[in-house]
């Protein structure tokens, strides 16, 4: 298992809840999220910047 810092901009939404569960989808197409923050908010664009932890399982057969 490795862990890496990522960043990711979403599209702001239209209520926190679904703001959350934009990132967390986001987020989870990368690995498992461990933690993440929004770092900025982009109000003329309509999209905020996530930064962000994810766990990521190592392929077995690389260390072989």
């Amino acid at each position: 298992m490795t862990t890496h810092f990522i960043t990711a901009e979403i599209d702001l939404q239209e209520s926190p809840l679904e703001l959350n569960q934009a990132i967390e989808a986001e987020l989870e197409k990368r690995g498992e999220p461990l933690r993440w923050a929004i770092t900025s908010v982009d109000a003329k664009q309509q999209k905020v910047s996530v930064e962000a932890v994810v766990t990521v399982e190592s392929d077995a057969t690389a260390s072989a």
